[in-house]
């Protein structure tokens, strides 16, 4: 007996199936390459930014000034100032960049850096900074905070003391011990949390080399 042509419904079935199947995968296979893309291009950028914001922290503290010219009769104390702590530095330095022409800025300015809680992602944390160009008597308050990298597990800061020949967790010039003096290098140890969840660390010096007040 001679069979129709064609085919039967249960070869059908399995040739849907089996299109079906390799359809699953293929698409399983672009998701799993657009995954690994995703996660390399996110490596790539807070790989980027922990060493922008490294590179951009030592360029500002290696400018970093003191002066003892300044207006005596309205303030009581220098404006300029260096406060380092093991997780967040404030200083005078003189890295400020003019953006318009004619402000009524100069290269002098406060630039602080901290680690606060991320606005944009909950339980995570960014690395902030924050800078005022105009100095005064409140070095604390005031001026423009922005973001500068974000995903960060931490950050820890040590100064070198020369006369001690140590790293110490703190510098200021308000007290007796540090008094108007810099610390001739800064070290800046930041971890940053990657997108395949290991954490990366990164680290720079920035050298100072003027140390004692200006007289100007």
């Amino acid at each position: 007996m001679t069979r129709p042509g064609g085919f039967s419904l249960i070869e059908l079935m399995i040739a849907m199936a089996i299109t079906v199947s390799i359809g699953a995968m293929t698409i399983g296979a672009f998701a799993q390459v657009d995954h690994a893309s995703q996660i390399a291009r996110s490596q790539g950028e807070r790989y980027a930014a922990a060493r922008l914001a490294l590179s951009r922290m030592a360029r500002e503290v290696s400018m970093a000034f003191l002066s003892d010219n300044y207006d005596q009769n309205r303030f009581r104390d220098p404006v300029t100032l260096f406060v380092g702590r093991e997780d967040r530095i404030l200083f005078s330095t003189m890295a400020h960049q003019r953006l318009y022409e004619d402000a009524k800025e100069s290269d002098q300015a406060i630039v602080e850096y901290t680690v606060d809680a991320d606005p944009d992602a909950t339980g995570e944390q960014a690395l902030f900074r924050r800078e005022k160009v105009h100095l005064d008597d409140e070095p604390d308050r005031g001026g423009t905070k922005d973001l500068v990298a974000s995903h960060v597990a931490g950050l820890t800061i040590a100064y070198w003391d020369q006369k001690r020949g140590e790293w110490a967790r703190e510098w200021t010039t308000k007290s007796v011990e540090s008094g108007r003096t810099l610390p001739s290098r800064v070290r800046f140890d930041l971890e940053v949390k990657l997108a395949d969840g290991r954490t990366e660390r990164f680290v720079t010096e920035a050298r100072i080399e003027v140390r004692a007040p200006l007289g100007y």
